[in-house]
């Protein structure tokens, strides 16, 4: 916990759980990437956390922005992003949105299939397209599905329908698994997307850009490694495949730019057993999954959880929500260590948390308001 966000929750009066992100980390986030992958620029993914003051800070610092809607282009726009500077990175998209995004000067998008490719042909005609392509997200602690990207075998084919429908066939996406911890998860990909750019070149069209996703982890409990490293592995991975023909680079950080930047203060709701001879203690939040901790689905993300009483001896507890829901169960399958000492009214810290929270918070699940936030 930064003295910042020390010095703010020391004053804070407010009941109810809430998450403070310090802007000063964000910068310094941004910083390390900037210095880190120096030929590579930077699209925010705005998901992560769209609070209008990390958004200005970033545009002002020179990022450009990773949107998923026409809600997300406008907040880039707003907070001082130049259309340019925007990419439409969602691969499900409205023809009606594809319009309005363009309308508002957004000339970059994501495809995965030729219909979507002839969705932009119609509403945002000339303008640039990357593919992406499927790979398998191993080392991943939140590991994608096959819900975005295609086939690399197809990806061919849909840039190739994109240059004859005269759009700009640009290059070339994949996402290695959020919170991927391995630095040569790239190569592969870059393997896929190095034939692609072969086959394009054959087909008589050029492709220019690779754009290497996101995964940048966060710090939680596992140590993971600085972005130099994964600077280092992915210039590797790029000379490898590409040789001294190297492609434009974008990089869509998310987790990795805000997720340390901010933590969660919580209350203890309730201590219980649910029987006598139980070894292990149920200890209930004022929030849980439906407040902003989504990302604790299958036990994915374990949050470091800080208490007043931490240095006293710990045993291990299941760690649930205040909601009238079953799912809403954080850590049970791998029980979490607490103090013993801990009671009723203790405030605990949940560290880690300044991405997917406010975004994943429901409205009023319940009757809960949404989780409440800061940026200083």
């Amino acid at each position: 916990m930064t003295a910042r966000i020390h010095e703010f929750l020391r004053h804070r009066r407010e009941e109810g759980p809430c998450v403070v992100v310090d802007l000063e980390v964000v910068r310094d986030n941004y910083t390390a990437f900037a210095r880190s992958m120096p030929d590579t620029r930077v699209f925010y993914a705005v998901k992560a956390n769209p609070d209008p003051a990390i958004l200005s800070l970033l545009a002002s610092l020179g990022s450009c922005f990773d949107t998923a809607s026409v809600a997300e282009v406008e907040m880039a726009l707003a907070a001082g992003a130049e259309p340019d500077r925007i990419s439409f990175g969602n691969t499900i998209k409205k023809e009606r949105d594809i319009a309005r995004a363009f309308e508002r000067g957004v000339r970059l998008f994501a495809v995965d299939c030729t219909a979507e490719v002839e969705k932009i042909a119609r509403a945002a005609p000339g303008a640039q397209v990357f593919c992406r392509i499927l790979c398998d997200g191993a080392g991943a602690e939140w590991p994608l599905s096959r819900k975005f990207g295609c086939a690399p075998e197809m990806a061919t084919d849909v840039l190739d329908h994109a240059h004859r429908l005269g759009l700009e066939a640009y290059g070339v996406s994949f996402h290695v698994g959020s919170q991927q911890r391995n630095v040569e998860a790239w190569d592969q990909a870059l393997a896929s997307a190095s034939a692609i750019f072969r086959d394009c070149q054959e087909r008589g069209f050029t492709l220019s850009m690779v754009n290497l996703g996101g995964g940048f982890p966060a710090r939680y409990l596992k140590p993971i490694p600085g972005v130099e490293s994964y600077g280092e592995a992915i210039l590797r991975g790029l000379v490898k495949h590409f040789g001294n023909q190297l492609p434009e680079t974008i990089i869509e950080p998310g987790r990795g730019l805000v997720g340390d930047a901010g933590i969660i203060e919580a209350e203890v709701v309730l201590i219980s057993k649910k029987s006598d001879d139980d070894d292990v203690r149920w200890v209930y939040l004022d929030i849980g999954k439906f407040g902003g901790l989504a990302e604790t689905m299958e036990e994915a993300i374990r949050y470091p959880i800080r208490t007043p009483r931490d240095g006293s001896a710990m045993a291990p507890c299941v760690l649930a929500g205040p909601t009238c829901d079953s799912a809403d169960v954080l850590y049970e399958k791998t029980p979490y260590l607490l103090p013993i000492s801990l009671e009723i009214g203790d405030r605990v810290l949940i560290e880690g948390t300044g991405a997917y929270t406010t975004t994943y918070a429901t409205v009023a699940f319940n009757g809960f308001p949404p989780l409440r936030s800061y940026v200083i």
